[in-house]
């Protein structure tokens, strides 16, 4: 009697797991870093340096007609080269701080984001390298030195994460001016 009961509650919880929503960092596309890279150039590069330490240099790749100001509705991709180790855990929160001040952030999604970069975000050595894609209306996608980490499918998240060096309200204006140096000038109609 006790199989009978098992064997149908088995199914129902296959079946609810079946159904259930893919979790924030699921593989929602599983291409390739250079089919993400794909079309898109080296708009500039800029070195972080905190206190005297040198932390990672940083690449910033977009397509033609790439304009800053909208960042958030374009594809876009940012590579993080590390120039000493981190703990993964430390890139998490840190990343979610910085996300915090160009945003009120409520604590239960805060808390979200922060797992779920947690369980992205592995410990980085010296020459490793964190790419970061921005997929408009779907969220982001990260890969360890080429290899696919996994995504935060929430564009919301997406916007503020790559926010952190594309914003205005940055906390380092110098490494968004340095990103963005080779972005030709948008052309203004009267």
């Amino acid at each position: 009697m006790k199989t009978r009961l098992l064997s149908p509650l088995l199914v129902c919880a296959v079946l609810a797991l079946a159904s259930a929503p893919a979790p924030a960092h699921a593989n929602t596309t599983q291409t390739t870093l250079s089919a993400a890279l794909e079309n898109k150039q080296v708009v500039g590069n800029a070195r972080l340096r905190v206190w005297g330490f040198e932390v990672y240099d940083a690449r910033l790749f977009a397509g033609t007609g790439f304009e800053v100001a909208r960042f958030a509705e374009q594809p876009l991709a940012l590579e993080l080269s590390y120039l000493r180790s981190l703990k993964g855990l430390a890139i998490a929160e840190r990343s979610l701080e910085e996300m915090r001040d160009l945003e009120t952030i409520a604590p239960a999604q805060a808390d979200a984001w922060l797992g779920a970069m947690r369980g992205l975000f592995p410990d980085v050595k010296k020459g490793d390298r964190i790419t970061g894609v921005h997929q408009p209306g779907r969220g982001a996608v990260f890969y360890l030195n080429d290899r696919w980490l996994g995504a935060v499918a929430d564009d919301r998240f997406s916007r503020l994460f790559f926010g952190i060096w594309l914003s205005p309200n940055t906390s380092q204006p110098a490494m968004r001016s340095s990103l963005l140096q080779n972005l030709a000038p948008v052309a203004r109609t009267p």
